[in-house]
């Protein structure tokens, strides 16, 4: 996705617009961050590279966002998402655990002047234990190591109900809004059928 809305069809914008059962759609929030906050003491978090190993990425990927309906990077093929992860501006960090990969961070520098965290998460078990906001403060930390412009993130109504909060407390801003709408990736076989059950499964 882009860093700010596009242009497209347009919708009903006092009103309802009628989505296909074999789509999804969502409300895109957009944040930035034009500098980091105030500096606070950091506690460290254990990051491995994950490179291109696409095995341990689509594992962890789908760990964390099997629930929460991600598909981005589910409905790549092997070509397009290892040309991600290899690139030398791109940057994909497992938080790891006792007991292995417990977290995401995607850093993407492949645009001059900017950073996008491209994806962040948790896997279940390791959510509300402090870990996002060790994460967040790397996160930060990183994209802020050599000079840039704006650090920047979107979340949708699909993730998280706590994500956009969670992103200001961490320092962004909102700056745009957007409406997204997809095949069902449950349809098209990206995802499990039964992935996301708080997303009702229309048709099919």
């Amino acid at each position: 996705m882009s860093d700010h809305p596009t242009d497209g069809p347009r919708l009903n914008l006092d009103g309802y617009t009628s989505v296909p059962p074999t789509h999804v759609a969502a409300v895109v929030t957009y944040l930035e961050m034009r500098e980091p906050p105030p500096r606070r003491e950091r506690v460290p978090v254990r990051l491995a590279a994950i490179g291109a190993d696409l095995p341990r990425y689509r594992a962890l990927y789908a760990a964390i966002g099997t629930p929460w309906l991600w598909f981005g990077r589910a409905r790549m093929s092997d070509e397009a998402l290892s040309a991600i992860l290899g690139d030398p501006e791109f940057e994909a960090l497992a938080l790891v655990g006792e007991d292995g990969d417990i977290g995401l961070m995607e850093l993407d520098r492949r645009r001059p002047g900017e950073v996008q965290l491209a994806y962040f998460g948790l896997v279940p078990g390791a959510v509300g234990r402090g870990l996002g906001r060790r994460l967040m403060d790397e996160a930060v930390s990183r994209a802020f190591s050599r000079p840039i412009d704006r650090f920047w993130v979107h979340t949708c109504t699909l993730d998280h109900p706590g994500a956009v909060d969670f992103y200001r407390r961490s320092g962004f801003v909102p700056y745009a809004r957007a409406i997204e709408v997809a095949p069902d990736p449950r349809l098209t076989g990206a995802l499990p059928r039964n992935a996301a059950g708080q997303v009702p499964l229309l048709a099919g």
